[in-house]
């Protein structure tokens, strides 16, 4: 018995060591945790990853990441989790009610890891490429009770004070029943308003509020690495760090469909965001990226492949979504963290540790 508890003794430390980056291996003591940023790839699981590396000819940024974790995604009240529990589970620690935007099982509004990270003094970043109000990017600084009042969450972020706010939806700022322009607002405030990937990608400080009409990737671009970009170079100027959420929000879509070319050119879109957070890492040294999904959407099964012409067939068995876990990928300084299996709720409590909150 004595040799097994040594073995396993020994064993556990090397499996950390080697999740580790090369920098971090070499260095007398654990580096600081400055920085976090939070990639949600919406609906995608394993086998979308698969599919979108195939349909890539054999390669995504993902295999740059060495910690591999997995998210067992059941909300609290259905085994089928959707995006708004998904991720308030995320944001505030508790798994909550499907449909529920930052708030527990009774309806009250609990602190977001964001709203935690701006009383620290950190700036805060959410880059979409659905609209601004939906569930996902929702849940890290609106508190809503259902998931559909758009118009409240878009009243929210007014009130949040995240510094850089990039996604669609425009109507819900400033085509609204109650007669307010959110837009308005927000340049009282002193944040800069633009429409278009290039306008956002030109603001070079302060706070932003970028409204850019929804799109497929044939439409829209290289949109989601540039505007992940941008909000890199604005939030690194404050120097006590930042909190940026970034969801590659379409491969769901391509899900609910049944569409398989839809999701994997989201799956790739996603990843060439990923390699502008993975790159700023390695730069850095002191930031921590973490990519994972709210759920699996549409029960995807790969039927045929071909890694050197990107061909792929597939089968849905849903246009739903499914209860599968999905994977957690870390990077950079206390990435193996987030190694094992565990509830989705456990990456708010993860967060906190990792920025000493």
């Amino acid at each position: 018995m004595k040799r097994y508890v040594i073995a396993v003794a020994f064993i556990l430390p090397v499996l950390a060591m080697s999740c580790t980056q090369p920098k971090e291996k070499e260095a007398a003591a654990p580096r600081k945790i400055k920085n976090i940023i939070f990639m949600v790839g919406d609906g995608m699981g394993t086998t979308q990853i698969y599919a979108g590396l195939t349909a890539n000819k054999g390669s995504l940024n993902l295999e740059r990441f060495k910690c591999i974790g997995f998210s067992r995604t059941n909300s609290a009240d259905n085994y089928m989790t959707e995006s708004a529990a998904g991720a308030t589970a995320f944001s505030i620690g508790q798994k909550t009610y499907n449909g529920a935007i930052g708030v527990d099982t009774a309806g009250k509004p609990q602190p977001t890891i964001m709203e935690i990270a701006k009383q620290h003094g950190l700036s805060t970043g959410i880059v979409v490429t659905t609209d601004i109000t939906d569930a996902t990017p929702a849940t890290f600084a609106a508190h809503q009770k259902v998931r559909e009042m758009q118009a409240e969450i878009a009243a929210d972020y007014v009130k949040s004070d995240v510094d850089v706010l990039i996604g669609a939806g425009q109507e819900h700022f400033d085509q609204r029943k109650d007669g307010r322009n959110l837009l308005t607002e927000f340049i009282q405030k002193g944040y800069q308003v633009k429409h278009t990937t290039a306008d956002v990608a030109q603001v070079k400080q302060g706070k932003l509020v970028g409204l850019i009409k929804e799109a497929r990737v044939a439409e829209r671009g290289d949109q989601l690495a540039r505007t992940t970009q941008a909000a890199l170079q604005l939030l690194q100027q404050n120097k006590k760090g930042f909190f940026l959420v970034v969801e590659g929000s379409k491969i769901d879509d391509g899900g609910h469909a049944n569409d398989l070319p839809y999701v994997t050119e989201e799956v790739i879109d996603f990843d060439k965001a990923i390699k502008a957070a993975l790159d700023f890492a390695d730069k850095d040294g002191e930031t921590l990226v973490v990519v994972t999904a709210d759920h699996e959407t549409g029960g995807l099964t790969i039927a045929e492949g071909d890694l050197t012409t990107g061909k792929i067939t597939g089968k849905f068995s849903t246009d739903d979504h499914t209860g599968v876990m999905v994977p957690v990928f870390a990077y950079g300084p206390g990435a193996e963290a987030f190694m094992g299996i565990y509830h989705n709720n456990t990456i708010f409590r993860k967060f906190m540790e990792a920025l000493k909150f």
